[in-house]
């Protein structure tokens, strides 16, 4: 690693002071990310500010028809709720494809959205469900919040403090895993509202997107045939050696209809 000034906060307003204060600062949440990156020289951060010991920053509840959770729960937290689990079983159901136990008791859902890996499963559940990210200066709607391959619609030195995820009628997630990594090679969210329904991928591309050809023909008929016959065009999808652009466009319909069965 490089040298860096590491500091930890007490609070949210501290935090975002000894950020504010630094020439080039990182915030710190789980760092599944964050301190890989360190160590392999990817990033020289001038100062790392901690946000492990902000208690107020962790916790789910119910707010009408919405469940909040706060940006520091772990993804392990989100899994095993027994709120989340009762109102939106999907999203406890992705939490715990996320990762090993390791993973799952360290990583937190704002370090997650924050870093918006290509490959990260959270932000498909964000754009399907329409949540909000909640953040120290404003409110980002999910179709606004990923803007391309790690970067997002966050200004510098803004903070995510919570999300909030409206409580569908029905939802899904599917995802094909890398045997190795456990990241989607594409995962599939699926979520029916009262206002139709909404389709997002993640894996696939340089970050999460929504199918609107699916949205389409889901909203009419909401059932797995709906899309057997549609395709999806492999252009701007990801090619790697885990999968060709066109094999990733297969698996975005198989794992959608897979994620309506769910």
């Amino acid at each position: 690693m490089y040298d860096f000034e590491y500091q930890r906060a007490i609070s949210v307003d501290d935090a975002l002071k000894k950020y504010a204060d630094s020439e080039d600062a990182r915030f710190l949440a789980g760092g599944m990310t964050l301190v890989p990156v360190l160590k392999q020289r990817l990033d020289q951060p001038s100062n790392v500010v901690d946000l492990g010991d902000l208690a107020d920053m962790r916790g789910i509840s119910q707010e009408g028809n919405a469940i909040i959770i706060k940006a520091m729960t772990t993804h392990h937290a989100v899994n095993s709720s027994e709120l989340v689990i009762s109102k939106i079983p999907a999203l406890a159901h992705l939490a715990g494809t996320i990762g090993d136990h390791m993973v799952r008791n360290r990583g937190t859902i704002g370090g997650s959205l924050a870093n918006s890996d290509p490959a990260a499963s959270y932000p498909s559940a964000v754009l399907a469900l329409n949540a909000t990210i909640i953040t120290n200066n404003r409110e980002i709607a999910a179709d606004d919040f990923f803007t391309g391959m790690f970067d997002t619609a966050l200004e510098e030195g803004e903070l995510i403090l919570s999300v909030s995820f409206p409580i569908p009628e029905e939802a899904g997630y599917k995802h094909f895993p890398n045997p190795a990594s456990r990241y989607p090679i594409v995962g599939s969210f699926v979520a029916k509202t009262s206002n139709g329904v909404r389709v997002a991928i993640t894996g696939a591309g340089p970050c999460a997107f929504r199918v609107d050809d699916f949205e389409d023909a889901l909203t009419k008929k909401y059932n797995p045939e709906a899309i057997r016959d549609i395709k999806v065009s492999d252009e701007g999808l990801a090619t790697d050696i885990h999968a060709s652009a066109e094999y990733r466009a297969h698996l975005i319909n198989v794992m959608t209809r897979r994620a309506i069965g769910e």
